[in-house]
């Protein structure tokens, strides 16, 4: 468990901190901590993700310079990548900011991708993360902290000009991140075609 694994490893921590403080509990007894995150308290769970999507440039980084790229790195960072962009993605369908076919998409992708990387895993083949996949990922961390951002500044700041034109961005990103995860999904399908064979 080397320094990159331990960032990772944190990034998949980070994930319930990132839900606590972006989602309402649905507990009566707690209306003052819903409050709490209508008035500004979903920016807590903007910098929990923010920081956990550094974690996916830094492991990546510190293990490359290092020298130390291992198995077990190849394959837990797309695991925690995918832990943290689903989650978010889901909660923010339950808020209502983004349709549901936004998750199902990148979930179907996800989902085909690891198969393959299952079935390359038989013959003892770890499939790293490509440059159209790592893309993807950056693609849709941007989008999301656009989306968290407006939807952490809704109640504080409504009908503003600032509002609208964020509202717009994070839209327009979200379209990006949804391109990219089917160009990188049909990547991979492509380039493993033999694996389904």
């Amino acid at each position: 468990m080397n320094l990159p694994n331990k960032l990772t490893v944190m990034r998949i921590i980070l994930i319930p901190l990132v839900l606590i403080f972006l989602l309402p509990l649905p507990w009566s007894q707690v209306a003052p901590w819903n409050d709490f995150l209508l008035n500004g308290g979903r920016l807590i769970a903007l910098l929990f993700f923010m920081i956990a999507s550094y974690t996916d440039y830094l492991d990546g980084h510190i293990a490359r310079s290092r020298g130390i790229v291992t198995n077990l790195g190849k394959f837990l960072d797309p695991i925690a990548d995918k832990m943290l962009v689903l989650s978010v993605f889901i909660a923010l369908t339950e808020l209502g900011r983004i349709s549901s076919w936004i998750p199902v998409i990148i979930l179907f992708r996800e989902l085909s991708v690891t198969g393959i990387r299952l079935l390359a895993a038989k013959d003892g083949v770890v499939i790293a993360a490509s440059k159209l996949g790592k893309l993807k990922t950056v693609t849709q961390m941007i989008a999301l902290i656009l989306l968290l951002l407006d939807v952490s500044l809704q109640t504080l700041l409504p009908a503003s000009v600032f509002l609208t034109g964020l509202n717009l961005l994070g839209n327009i990103a979200l379209l990006v991140c949804i391109i990219t995860t089917f160009v990188s999904g049909y990547d991979y399908l492509k380039k493993n075609q033999k694996l389904l064979r």
